[in-house]
């Protein structure tokens, strides 16, 4: 096997290193914490390109590196919002994304999601690291089921324009205002399940969607004055970073989703022990 193809396995396993020294490191200084903030933004933009839900990972990190739970949440949303924007965009000029109707998701979405945002800012930061952590096991679970396998192709016109996929998108924005991780599996359940898309058109609304309710929170979160603008700009140019590399490296290497998939359930696993004080 060449040094290109053996890549996607060095990544993983430095990655997991580093992980393993935050949660074991009992103080930091500034300039390691920075370093830190940007080699965890490189793994999750290599685990949101071949697996999906990096949030999983930025989240909880932040509070390791001494975040409380409710500025962690909204500092994770800067790497959200580049990673969204610039996703958003490589759709739209590549002409992927069905505007038609799209009202009838996004105006519920954005409602929900500044409903979800704000009600994130006002909580006790203790109420947010517990939500945090339940997350976690929600996810571990969404994670082994894969559900996005269980969704097949719509041979149908997409069927938007109802108003239970307006409930439906509302409570999906206010999920995704509230807390993010793993927000891109439910909608593109919404998507295709209740909305009729089909697969390819849903993966393009997803992101056009994801980028819409990130930056209503994003309004919010800055209005109460709660991002940590130095972690969360440098762990997004991390995520950069580690996009480009999967991009990159993943291509000659056909296991490197798979060896990803299994980094993320360890990560998300270590990540509920830390967040419950289970060791």
């Amino acid at each position: 096997m060449s040094d290109s193809e053996t890549t996607p396995l060095r990544l993983p396993a430095i990655a997991l290193t580093t992980i393993v020294f935050i949660l074991a490191a009992p103080r930091m200084n500034d300039y390691l914490i920075y370093m830190l903030a940007v080699m965890v933004g490189m793994l999750a933009g290599v685990i949101n390109t071949l697996a999906g839900s990096g949030s999983l990972v930025t989240l909880p990190m932040l509070i390791y590196l001494g975040l409380d739970g409710t500025i962690a949440n909204a500092t994770n949303r800067v790497g959200v919002l580049l990673g969204s924007a610039t996703a958003a965009t490589t759709f739209w000029r590549s002409g992927q994304l069905e505007m038609k109707g799209i009202a009838w998701l996004l105006v519920p979405t954005v409602m929900g999601a500044i409903g979800g945002a704000h009600l994130a800012a006002v909580l006790d930061a203790e109420v947010i690291h517990r939500v945090i952590g339940i997350v976690m096991v929600l996810m571990l679970g969404v994670i082994f089921l894969q559900p996005r396998r269980w969704l097949v192709e719509n041979l149908v016109e997409p069927n938007n324009r109802r108003f239970s996929t307006v409930v439906i998108f509302f409570a999906i924005g206010a999920y995704g205002g509230f807390i993010q991780a793993g927000v891109g599996i439910f909608l593109l359940s919404g998507l295709v399940l209740y909305a009729r898309y089909s697969l390819v058109q849903a993966n393009a609304l997803k992101v056009l969607l994801v980028l819409a309710m990130t930056v209503s929170a994003f309004v919010v979160f800055v209005y109460y004055d709660q991002i940590d603008w130095s972690l969360g700009l440098l762990m997004a140019g991390g995520q950069i970073v580690g996009s480009w590399l999967a991009a990159t490296f993943a291509t000659h290497y056909r296991g490197a989703d798979l060896w990803i998939r299994r980094l993320l359930i360890l990560v998300v696993i270590i990540n509920i022990v830390k967040l419950f004080g289970l060791v």
